[in-house]
């Protein structure tokens, strides 16, 4: 795992790209012979380590149908994002994994809170949380039409049921023009009924009303990546 594009929280941000790669395997990568799935293995860790991106793995397999590995990476530009997967892809594993899922977005200031709490920043930081939940995010348009104040009503409102969960860390990547979501919601947590409990809340914010799309959802494992590779067979 390459840490080159990680930013301490607080420090002014420059352009960092954000992309949750989702993996399908192929049942073919399994009847391999197991001298050759490990060197499949070995080339595509290597990839990853050689990279200049700063790569999580989850393991996937068994939580969501068609969906076996999760790698989040972090990249100061889309040009290394494509270049790394397509490195990632000529690999002996690489060569059985199709990419289902391919969300990505930009690190942005929000322009709803002023001073970013530890909560809100803490996914930046090296350490990782057991669990990750991943989904794309899509406002409906009258959210848009709204003045400014009522949508800083609504937010305000969001952010303190928010902080009611300090076990759940949050990121938002903001997607709009660059791909098909607006935004990429992210969670970290060890203690999925905390997070689970923070859904059932958020529901019953004023904002709620004004979502258009948050599926699907992906509830990954964090794993070191060797382990999550050996999850593939």
């Amino acid at each position: 795992m390459s840490n080159r594009a990680e930013q301490p929280p607080g420090k002014e941000q420059e352009q960092l790209f954000v992309q949750f790669l989702v993996f399908r395997g192929e049942g073919a990568w399994r009847r391999l012979p197991p001298e050759e799935r490990e060197r499949g293995r070995a080339a595509f860790l290597e990839a990853v380590e050689t990279s200049d991106l700063t790569t999580y793995g989850y393991g996937l397999v068994g939580l969501k149908a068609g969906a076996d590995l999760l790698l989040w990476r972090l990249a100061p530009s889309l040009d290394a994002l494509q270049e790394s997967a397509s490195r990632l892809l000529r690999t002996g594993l690489g060569r059985y994994l199709t990419v289902e899922h391919a969300l990505t977005g930009l690190m942005r200031p929000s322009q709803y809170v002023r001073r970013p709490t530890p909560q809100e920043q803490g996914m930046l930081v090296p350490d990782r949380k057991r669990y990750l939940i991943v989904y794309p995010f899509v406002k409906t348009a009258e959210w848009y039409l709204l003045s400014r104040d009522a949508r800083q009503g609504m937010m305000n409102e969001h952010i303190r049921v928010g902080h009611r969960f300090p076990a759940v860390r949050q990121l938002l990547a903001y997607s709009f023009g660059l791909d098909d979501q607006e935004f990429i919601v992210a969670y970290e947590t060890d203690d999925l009924k905390a997070f689970q409990d923070l859904v059932m809340a958020l529901r019953e914010t004023e904002a709620r009303r004004y979502t258009l799309r948050d599926t699907p959802i992906f509830t990954a494992i964090h794993r070191p990546l060797e382990e999550a590779l050996a999850l593939l067979g």
